[in-house]
């Protein structure tokens, strides 16, 4: 599996779908494939495909060859994720952009990316290419490695065996199963994960886990600013993170 072109793939159906969600919030006429092409500026026969997953997965629909709709997919998802926690999260976020100064994110896995689910409001600026729905490797960044918290060498092994590493993330980034390993090592004993250039030139990252009430891993909330910006206490960091987790996760059901 090549995992950058998978993360690709993800990225850009997204982008796809946002499109189309966006153009009915506000009433203008939906696209049909050579629009999405253009306002993307992607290749038409990419989009065309991207396009038909989406609505086999029934997050858009089209009939007859017809314009992209939201599909009923993607209104049942949005109603699981208006839940306490997540409407929780953004006052959260907000408060520890005030308490440390730092840009927050809050982040879920599926395999071997990590999803942007909320972010703090300084987090993006004009030609920032973050948003909720951007993906990052998991084995990589601070908010990833903190989603495989309860992974074992095992584990590990079965979902990482595939990935390509070269090539992906920062200076820091591990470029191996072992390695990554030895980042979880030596972060799980002190209860949270440092990412130092692991994704970003000069970006540092500290991140926990969200657990349920019934402990599994709900996701990661995490801050990130550069060196200067991040200092040099990063368990004081952890211990505003875990605050905040905390209470993100208690309003979870288990």
């Amino acid at each position: 599996m090549d995992s950058s072109a998978e993360a690709s793939s993800l990225a850009q159906g997204l982008r796809i779908l946002r499109l189309v969600v966006d153009r009915e919030k506000r009433g203008r006429q939906q696209p049909g494939v050579s629009q999405l092409a253009a306002e993307l500026d992607m290749d038409q026969g990419r989009v065309s495909r991207l396009a038909q997953e989406l609505c086999d997965l029934g997050l858009l629909e089209r009939a007859d060859r017809g314009p992209f709709l939201t599909g009923p997919r993607f209104f049942s998802l949005a109603a699981s994720l208006n839940t306490g926690w997540v409407r929780a999260a953004k006052p959260e976020l907000e408060s520890l952009v005030s308490a440390l100064g730092l840009r927050a994110r809050l982040s879920i896995r599926d395999g071997v990316r990590a999803i942007l689910l909320r972010t703090s409001s300084n987090d993006a600026g004009l030609g920032s290419f973050v948003a909720p729905g951007m993906v990052t490797p998991v084995w990589c960044t601070g908010a990833g490695r903190a989603l495989l918290w309860d992974h074992d060498r095992s584990a590990l092994d079965q979902l990482l065996h595939e990935v390509n590493f070269i090539g992906v993330g920062g200076p820091g980034a591990a470029h191996s199963i072992d390695e990554v390993w030895d980042l979880m090592a030596r972060d799980v004993p002190r209860g949270y994960v440092t990412s130092d250039e692991e994704f970003e030139h000069d970006i540092v990252e500290v991140a926990v886990p969200v657990r349920k009430t019934d402990g599994a891993i709900l996701a990661s909330l995490s801050v990130l600013g550069s060196r200067a910006q991040m200092g040099t206490d990063a368990a004081g960091v952890a211990t505003v993170l875990r605050g905040a987790a905390e209470r993100l996760g208690s309003l979870a059901a288990s």
